[in-house]
Formats: structure tokens, C-alpha cells, sequence
């Protein structure tokens, strides 16, 4: 019987939901546990996290209101900012952050969930910092490991003291692993994994499913063959020899955010694209999520335009759908969240304005990357993205994701868990 272990996340926005589903069949019972949203959970607990997710998802919101909405999420965005990474030093000291997150912890906060899982103290994989400080904290009998979902870290994510810690990070990057470093983490707790990515997009170790998709994407995204002529040893050494023709339409996909936020950008892009969507030289899909309300605005404003739009009210059928829908995907374009590791399955990413800290330095290591492009003015889509595509610049960042990005962090952490 395959090894399990319990994976823990919290359906806050995408994110560490999205980090969770690909190490699903890790999970007991096949099941990812909520942390605040799990049967039992006492109602005083239910309460902070849905403050909690209130929080978030009104400052989030509150940003777009002009002058006012740009300050307070400032002041927000402050508290848990990103500190330079140069010059290196000491960054071990707790934060304000930091504090008051353990403070109801201190309270009992979370006691009833580690409890539980402790009757079957099986591995606890968790996709975010705050299920892995209530284990430490409630003294879970099992290994804790802490999945990290961005390119860098505020010192939040690190415990309150680092080097007494038993938590163990599964880290995306080698930034992160610097960084938790610096934070005071000690070494033989950090492994380099690499963000998990889903299993249905990539295949078996051998990348398969990832290698057919991309060389489909090629071809699309290199009409006039600019960056193939002279990259082909490259290409056909990793990928093998490409279709003449993709048996596919060249397709962008623009998706938002958990709360929402950027929703009026993915109806200007299909404004601009409306001619070409209607001559099929380019198909669009609209990444809705879970929440109706984008669904209906995406209908609404995009009436008569044809495009595509996914919507599920379940978490994991909107997953398996997405990611379903990434696979004949040529352009991915989106604000810069975990969704920024996606680059490693060789899809470029147009990168939306970042929200906050920690999108910023996603955005930065997009680039670094060569996998991201910033985006151009929305309302002349049909210009400067076509030209783009002309000049092999896509192709060029697609190669780029897949050649220099972590592609088995799924199967990277089964096996640093598991043995």
C-alpha cells in the first residue's frame, strides 16, 4: 500500500488550494483537509479564519478604489512587505506579522485540528505557514513539512524560533531556500523541490504529456519560425522534432485572481481581440474560478465576442478543468501569483500588475527567468501581441519557462515525504 500523509491547506483565494491538488494522491483519503473549513472544526476557530479570509479579500477589493484604495492597501502591504535580500544578514528576528498570527494560536487556535490528525499521526504536509506553526505548537507527534507557494518570502513564513523548529520547507526556488536561510531555518530543514505542479499536465517522470503539449505550442506561438531557425538543435534535443502544423488553434488564456480583482482587463483583452477571435486567428478563454459574480461579468461584457469561459462552484472540478484547459493553452495571462510557476510546463506568461509584495517579486523572478513578458496596454491586443508572435518573443519565453524552471516538484516532494 502506497505511503500516505495528510495534506493540509485553506481555501483562501487559489493559491494554497492550488499548491495542494497536485499532491492530492499523497492525500489520506484522497482528500485535502481545510483547515478552516473541515467537519468539526469548533465554530471559535471557524470564526478567526473567516475574519481572516474577510480581511484579505476586502483589501484586496478596497485597493481599486481610487487614491484611498491605493494607501490602505499600502499600509497592509507594508506589514507583511518583502525585505531586501542584499545585503545579506541576519533577518531572524520575529515581525509584528509574525506575532500576531500566534498570538490566538497561544489562545487555541487551531488545537482541535492537530488533535485530530494526531490520532493518525501520518506526515502532515501543509500549503501554508500557519496549519504548520499550529502543529508545532500543539506538539503534532508526526513530521511536519511546509509547502512555500511564492518566489520569495517575508519573514512571516519562518517560525518564531527558527533554529528550535522542527518544520521542514519544501522550497519553489533557490531564492527561497536563501532566504529561509537568512530567516534562521536551519539547513537540513529546507530541500528544494520546486513548486508542485499537476501531475496530468507533465505525465510520468519523463515528462511526456508536457513535451507533446509544448511542441504543439511551438508551432503556434513560432508562425513565421524566427526563434526556431535558430534554436532548432535546442528545440528537437529536448522536445524531439515538431509538427509541421498544431492540431490545435493558437489560444490565450487570461484568468483572475481569488477575489476577483483584474476582471475588467480580461474584457478589455477580448474587446481588442474581438475581430481575430471571430476570424478564429486566435481563441480566448476566461478563467472565472469559482466565483459566479466574474462568471456573469465575463457574460455579460463579452457577449457576441466568443470566448470561452471556465467556471465550476466546486474548488476541485474548477482545478481538473483549468488545468485541462492549460494543456491546448499557447499564452498564459494573469497577475503574477503562484500560477508564475506554470511557466515550468513551457507556457509564457503575459505578466498583469502585481498585488502586493510578494506578486512583485514573482513578477521579478518571472523575468529573470526569461518565462514572463510585462504586458502592453490591453486595447491594442490585436497589435502588439500579434507582432510579438511574429518575432518568436513568445516561443523564445516559452523555451525559456520549461528549460529553467523546476518541472517534478509534485514528484520532488512525494519523495523527500516519502522515501
Amino acid at each position: 500500500m502506497k505511503k500516505k500523509a495528510w495534506v493540509v491547506s485553506v481555501n483562501m483565494g487559489y493559491g494554497h488550494q492550488r499548491t495542494a491538488y497536485p499532491l492530492r494522491d499523497l492525500a489520506y483519503g484522497g482528500k485535502v483537509v481545510n483547515a478552516n473549513d473541515y467537519p468539526g472544526i469548533p465554530e471559535r476557530d471557524r470564526r478567526i479564519w473567516d475574519n481572516a479570509r474577510r480581511g484579505y479579500e476586502f483589501i484586496s477589493r478596497f485597493q481599486r478604489i481610487p487614491f484611498i484604495g491605493k494607501i490602505g492597501f499600502s499600509v497592509f502591504d507594508r506589514i507583511q512587505r518583502i525585505l531586501s535580500f542584499y545585503p545579506k544578514r541576519d533577518l531572524s528576528r520575529s515581525n509584528f506579522q509574525l506575532k500576531q498570527t500566534l498570538s490566538p494560536i497561544k489562545k487555541g487556535w487551531g488545537r482541535h485540528l492537530i488533535k485530530t490528525l494526531g490520532k493518525n499521526p501520518l506526515p502532515l504536509i501543509t500549503t501554508f505557514f500557519i496549519p504548520a506553526f499550529m502543529a508545532e505548537f500543539f506538539h503534532y507527534p508526526g513530521d511536519i513539512y511546509c509547502v512555500v507557494c511564492d518566489a520569495d518570502i517575508s519573514r512571516t513564513w519562518a517560525p518564531l524560533k527558527p533554529q528550535q523548529s522542527k518544520i521542514k520547507y519544501f522550497a519553489p526556488t533557490l531564492r527561497v531556500v536563501e532566504r529561509l536561510k537568512l530567516y534562521g531555518v536551519r539547513p537540513q530543514n529546507i530541500f528544494f523541490t520546486g513548486y508542485p505542479l499537476p501531475k496530468e499536465n507533465i505525465g510520468s517522470e519523463k515528462m511526456e504529456i508536457l513535451k507533446e503539449d509544448l511542441r504543439q505550442r511551438i508551432v503556434n506561438l513560432d508562425p513565421q519560425k524566427r526563434y526556431f531557425e535558430k534554436y532548432k538543435a535546442l528545440i528537437e534535443k529536448k522536445l524531439g522534432k515538431l509538427p509541421k502544423k498544431s492540431s490545435r488553434p493558437l489560444t490565450l488564456m487570461f484568468a483572475v485572481g481569488g477575489a476577483g480583482v483584474q476582471k475588467e482587463i480580461g474584457v478589455r483583452i477580448a474587446g481588442a481581440l474581438r475581430q481575430k477571435i471571430k476570424k478564429k486567428e486566435i481563441k480566448m478563454i476566461l478563467v472565472a474560478g469559482i466565483r459566479e459574480k466574474v462568471k456573469e461579468y465575463f457574460e455579460k461584457e463579452t457577449k457576441g465576442i466568443g470566448v470561452e469561459i471556465i467556471f465550476e462552484r466546486n474548488m476541485e472540478n474548477y482545478f481538473q478543468k483549468f488545468n485541462s484547459a492549460l494543456r491546448k493553452t499557447d499564452i498564459l495571462w494573469t497577475k503574477p501569483s503562484e500560477l508564475s510557476f506554470y511557466s515550468a510546463l513551457g507556457l509564457p506568461v503575459i505578466v498583469a500588475p502585481p498585488i502586493g509584495s510578494q506578486e512583485e517579486f514573482n513578477m521579478r523572478w518571472l523575468f529573470k527567468l526569461g518565462a514572463g513578458l510585462p504586458g502592453e496596454n490591453p486595447e491594442y491586443a490585436s497589435e502588439w501581441l500579434f507582432d510579438w508572435i511574429s518575432q518568436g518573443y513568445l516561443a523564445e519565453a516559452a523555451m525559456e519557462g520549461f528549460m529553467e524552471g523546476e518541472k517534478l516538484g509534485t514528484f520532488n516532494v512525494e519523495k523527500t515525504c516519502l522515501g
